[in-house]
């Protein structure tokens, strides 16, 4: 029988083998790691229902799980049915990032990315990636590791900072192309803007790229329908509020009929999305850091222009309806930045959250 003095020093060694654990990981990710507690009880208070056509697509047994942690901004999550892994970008960093869910390792895929943003899957299983910053472009990885550069210029000049990309099932590739990625140093290395616009582009097959949108101000995540009749583009920097557009698609991948379909209000922001087979919109939401114009006192002896929101309240997964209702929201410790239905039946939504990788399983499943 072992004595308290036994006990406690094995609770010590416990406490300290734990801690070391996840020192060792944040060291692998070379980043802040936090620790995560899931919820104990089902359903997951963290997953609400605002509407109650939302109520079908939660588990009641399913929680949501920290399954990587220990970057600085994860953006751009994409999953590998064949190998059964995601990767991420953790853009500061100038890495992609690879969970692999048959090991549940989370560990560094390839470094010095050009700090690496959106990425997506081909429709031949190929890794094709946003170039956010110092090249500025658009690359694929082919199967034998080789990298091939698809776009890097339109009509001669460069093009600013590739952030989003979706391939249609015509092999079209279409990506967004703010200047995020060289407005400074954090993510890439600042550079000058050599386009008139900040545009939504479209990458024929043949290699031809068209400025299919050329007037929404820095556009960011960029999503087509089930059916792909319809393209949709978050306006980063849209007034009043950050914003999604919606757009016909015509045969021809021309787009017309501009129509707000959801509008952030105030200080809320959306960042990537994906939509499912039922056409709903499960997008990045989290505070755009807007403060009050005025200063108020604080503690010490200072004034300071306060948040006007809690990102406590407002950070993690909000779901809207095909026509723009708000139906659902998952709350993270985290502000998420961009989501990836993953998982073999495509019903695990992974959330690349500012330092970590969040999964919940869902009854619904990300179009293909």
């Amino acid at each position: 029988m072992q004595d308290d003095t036994g006990l406690q020093a094995r609770r010590g060694f416990l406490k300290s083998a734990a801690g070391a654990g996840l020192a060792a990981l944040g060291g692998l990710a070379g980043a802040q790691s936090f620790d995560f507690k899931p919820a104990q009880r089902y359903p997951d208070p963290a997953v609400l229902i605002l509407d109650p056509s939302f109520a079908k697509y939660r588990l009641y047994s399913s929680t949501v799980e920290q399954v990587g942690t220990g970057m600085r901004w994860a953006e751009g999550p994409v999953y590998f049915p064949e190998g059964g892994y995601l990767l991420c970008s953790d853009i500061p960093n100038n890495r992609l990032m690879k969970f692999d869910e048959k090991t549940g390792k989370f560990s560094v895929h390839k470094e010095n990315v050009n700090y690496a943003n959106g990425n997506t899957r081909d429709r031949q299983g190929r890794l094709v990636t946003c170039e956010h910053s110092v090249t500025r472009r658009i690359v694929r990885t082919e199967k034998n590791g080789q990298v091939t550069v698809l776009a890097d210029k339109f009509e001669g000049k460069r093009l600013n900072a590739p952030n989003d990309i979706v391939v249609k099932s015509d092999d079209t590739i279409w990506f967004t192309d703010p200047i995020f990625g060289i407005g400074g140093e954090w993510e890439g290395a600042r550079g000058t803007s050599e386009q008139a616009t900040t545009n939504v582009y479209r990458l024929a097959p043949d290699g031809n790229l068209t400025a299919v949108i050329t007037d929404l101000l820095n556009p960011n995540g960029i999503a087509f329908s089930p059916d792909e009749k319809k393209l949709y583009v978050v306006e980063w920097k849209g007034t009043p509020n950050r914003s999604i557009w919606s757009y016909d698609v015509g045969a021809d991948g021309s787009v017309s009929g501009k129509t707000k379909l959801i509008d952030a209000g105030g200080p809320a922001s959306i960042d990537g999305f994906r939509v499912d087979r039922d056409g709903n919109l499960w997008c990045g939401w989290g505070y755009t850091g807007a403060f009050a114009p005025e200063a108020t006192d604080v503690p010490g002896g200072m004034k300071a222009h306060q948040p006007l929101a809690r990102p406590e309240d407002m950070d993690g997964v909000k779901v809207f309806s095909p026509q723009g209702k708000p139906i659902g929201f998952i709350r993270l410790p985290e502000r998420c930045a961009n989501l990836e239905f993953g998982g073999p039946k495509r019903n695990r939504l992974y959330m690349a959250s500012s330092h970590s990788l969040y999964a919940l399983y869902v009854e619904s499943h990300g179009a293909v």
